[in-house]
């Protein structure tokens, strides 16, 4: 019996493809070369597909999430900006980020004590550490608690808990709409200590200006410092990709923090100018 493909998957000419609908006036193709895995979780069809161009990659319900080739770069950004900013981060919180790519980045650090990564499909977290290794690594640390549940509900329970929390999520639809409210980031300045900070992905200059402005409104009233700053990722629409930090004390980084972290991306230089914005977001 022939496999029944999902509607953004197709075959043309004799290859399979994938197409990505970004909004109704842009889609994207991949080009791809296999199945690696495949498998609907409670919450979402979890894919593991093998492209031409980006390597391996994340798909949820037809939605790149990340790639071999470029993945490094947004968890690197995302992990390492708000690592050089708080300078004794001890316990962490990580809302999201199924493929592990950033809280195997935080492991980098010999200071950090906990990670408490609250992912709420475990299956996606399996996937990732079995099939995406060039972006989990196959984390296997003792310090990273893996807590498979909702992060909203998470982080409503604690109070002065954590140095640093690093929300991870994708796109503001569907499950991920409300780690984008007030409400949320207000149970994350709640769950952090007194000198705690928060970075999250605040989506795309170009084709989402409108929640990147909301994000930063939501976060610097609710933050004494809050700052944003980008990364260019390719894999993701536009390229240039844009994180926000709502901090309640720190706001200066360190960029010799992440002398000797084995990255691929950053740098002290990316550290230091990625803070400087194009002139249309100043």
């Amino acid at each position: 019996m022939e496999h029944i493909l999902p509607s953004y998957l197709s075959r043309r000419d004799g290859d399979l493809w994938l197409t990505e609908d970004e909004h109704d006036h842009l889609k994207v193709s991949y080009r791809i070369k296999e199945i690696v895995f495949e498998q609907k979780s409670p919450f979402q069809d979890v894919m593991i597909l093998d492209s031409y161009s980006f390597g391996r990659m994340l798909v949820l319900d037809g939605i790149v999430q990340t790639t071999s080739m470029d993945g490094h770069i947004y968890n690197e950004m995302i992990s390492h900006v708000p690592m050089s900013i708080h300078p004794h981060v001890k316990k962490v919180l990580i809302i999201g980020g199924g493929d592990c790519g950033a809280a195997k980045e935080i492991c980098k650090y010999a200071g950090v004590e906990q990670i408490d990564m609250v992912e709420i499909d475990e299956l996606v977290v399996k996937a990732c550490r079995e099939h995406l290794p060039k972006v989990s690594g196959r984390l296997s640390d003792s310090r990273v608690q893996f807590i498979f549940d909702d992060g909203v509900k998470f982080a409503k329970g604690k109070k002065n808990e954590y140095d640093l929390i690093i929300v991870d999520s994708s796109d503001p639809i569907g499950p991920a709409q409300v780690l984008f409210e007030k409400s949320f980031y207000q149970s994350l300045h709640t769950a952090l200590k007194e000198d705690g900070l928060m970075v999250c992905q605040s989506q795309s200059p170009i084709f989402h200006l409108d929640v990147m402005k909301q994000t930063y409104t939501r976060i610097s009233n609710l933050f004494k410092e809050a700052k944003m700053y980008t990364a260019v990722v390719p894999t993701y629409p536009g390229g240039l990709w844009s994180f926000t930090i709502g901090s309640k004390h720190y706001s200066s980084p360190n960029p010799s923090k992440v002398r000797d972290k084995d990255t691929h991306y950053v740098n002290e230089q990316i550290i230091q100018s990625c803070f400087a914005l194009p002139q249309f977001l100043v």
